[in-house]
């Protein structure tokens, strides 16, 4: 979006929690009460909810907590892009070349998040965290079989160190709080057979979405209704969630899977219970059994255990 610097000023003028008069908003950066009227408008259509009363003037319902890029340079001493709008962080990076393994890229809001299967993900204005972060596997594409579960141990790991306990893994990539979607991770491969892989790991975790978002067709839930009254900083999470990604990738890198399956059974949301796999038309029933060394779902359908991997596979409760 053009001129998305003065939006930024606008929104942290209008964060300060007193009401602020288009008069007073135009002396303030200098343009007219019309132009401060189409920012506002504008701003409003990221999602952002901004009260206007007639003689009061404007302010946010509730302050953003909005990304540092310098911070978070400084804190994690890496490549870090803050882009407040973009199509979506995954896309952007894999769009990118010579990246340094680590490399992280956060947005604001997203106009073309996205999930697995090519699902919408919802990403309102300064409300969540959208990140993406670039790795150079070595050990090329069969590698990473297994490495989007150790992005969601690493995730969870992250946020119990930032106080926030009761959470579950949902295989292959769900974080869940009371059987609502907390964070979802996409990860996107490339590169060639006999060479490294590529990877772009995506993630979307929900800090303070709105209750009023449409779009969203499962229970979902944020941190702050976990907690309550949220004292984390989106900044915060940033950097813990990158150390502890950094922490679990070199050890999946060294020793593969084997070190985090015990970890994964104490996590599994689904670990002996009744579950059903959809895989296009076909549904498979049984009992979850946790993982294999590769990562593969194990499933009892009551002959045998059968073994299930692919990102085609969607796991629902049966129960």
């Amino acid at each position: 979006m053009k001129d998305f610097s003065f939006k930024l000023k606008l929104i942290q003028e209008l964060s300060k929690g007193e009401f602020c008069s288009g008069e007073q908003l135009g002396e303030h950066f200098g343009v007219s009460r019309a132009a401060i009227a189409r920012h506002i408008k504008s701003i409003q259509e990221l999602g952002i909810d901004i009260y206007s009363v007639k003689g009061k003037g404007y302010r946010l319902e509730q302050p953003l907590d909005l990304l540092n890029n310098q911070l978070l340079v400084e804190k994690l001493e890496l490549p870090v892009e803050v882009i407040p709008i973009i199509d979506s962080t995954n896309q952007h990076m894999l769009g990118q070349k010579a990246l340094q393994s680590g490399s992280v890229c956060v947005a604001e809001y997203q106009t073309q998040g996205r999930g697995r299967r090519g699902r919408e993900w919802v990403s309102p204005f300064g409300s969540n965290i959208y990140y993406s972060m670039y790795w150079r596997l070595e050990a090329g594409l069969p590698a990473a079989m297994g490495i989007s579960l150790v992005i969601g141990l690493a995730l969870v790991d992250a946020l119990e160190e930032l106080g926030i306990q009761g959470l579950k893994l949902k295989w292959p990539n769900d974080v869940y709080f009371d059987n609502k979607k907390l964070a979802g991770i996409l990860v996107e491969l490339s590169g060639q057979a006999g060479d490294a892989a590529n990877l772009v790991i995506g993630i979307g975790l929900n800090v303070s979405m709105p209750e009023h978002v449409q779009g969203i067709g499962q229970p979902w839930t944020s941190l702050k209704e976990i907690v309550g009254d949220l004292a984390i900083s989106r900044n915060e999470i940033v950097i813990v969630m990158t150390k502890k990604l950094h922490d679990a990738i070199s050890i999946y890198e060294h020793q593969g899977l084997t070190p985090f399956l015990e970890q994964w059974n104490q996590y599994d949301n689904f670990l002996e219970q009744p579950i059903k796999l959809i895989m296009g038309n076909r549904e498979v029933f049984g009992t979850c059994k946790g993982i294999d060394q590769q990562g593969a779902l194990l499933l009892d359908t009551g002959n045998q255990i059968e073994s299930f991997v692919g990102g085609e596979i969607s796991v629902r409760s049966a129960s």
